[in-house]
């Protein structure tokens, strides 16, 4: 399974200064249990500020002197990326940034976002190319926890989308696509 995960406020904003533009335990514990154990495919800015993962981890850069934490990998493309990630056996997730979600999109079986019910300050958003809205919604909960920076109770929803046709990786065949997918 190729999927996406994100989470992003009512205004798309994902990132401020390299980080998330709130602070709420409750929801990173959830992106971090989904992507557990998981091949991580990730860009080359948010690879740098990134804690290190205990996982395979593919970063999309076109930096060859790019010096990378033992275990990870640089690759060119997102595609290259994401067939590295394929390859591990294991479900794959696009974990950012924006310009990693605009490329990933459209190979992504599943795309699991978190709708932070708020508007919050950011210099990053969630790309309006990915078609979230041409998705079918196959889970949507609800919780409200406290945002720590503003004290602030924050409304979250968890939300599973679907893309019925995602396209194929190239240099990949479709009984490969199949069997990850199931």
């Amino acid at each position: 399974m190729i999927a996406g995960i994100v989470a992003f406020s009512s205004n798309g904003m994902i990132g401020l200064n390299g980080l998330l533009p709130w602070e709420i335990p409750e929801e990173f514990a959830y992106f971090e249990t989904k992507v557990a154990n998981a091949a991580l495919v990730v860009g080359r800015q948010t690879y740098e500020l990134m804690f290190p993962a205990e996982t395979d981890c593919f970063v999309v850069t076109t930096q060859p002197d790019l010096v990378l934490r033992p275990g990870y990998q640089a690759l060119a493309t997102v595609e290259q990326a994401l067939l590295a990630a394929v390859q591990t056996g294991k479900d794959v997730y696009v974990i950012g940034g924006a310009s990693i979600y605009a490329a990933a999109w459209p190979y992504c079986e599943r795309f699991y976002v978190t709708r932070i019910e708020g508007e919050f300050e950011g210099d990053t958003k969630f790309p309006e190319s990915v078609p979230l809205d041409q998705w079918t919604v196959v889970s949507d909960e609800k919780k409200t926890f406290m945002e720590r920076q503003s004290s602030t109770p924050v409304t979250c929803r968890f939300m599973e989308y679907r893309q019925q046709l995602p396209r194929f990786l190239p240099g990949m065949d479709c009984k490969n696509r199949v069997a990850q997918s199931e």
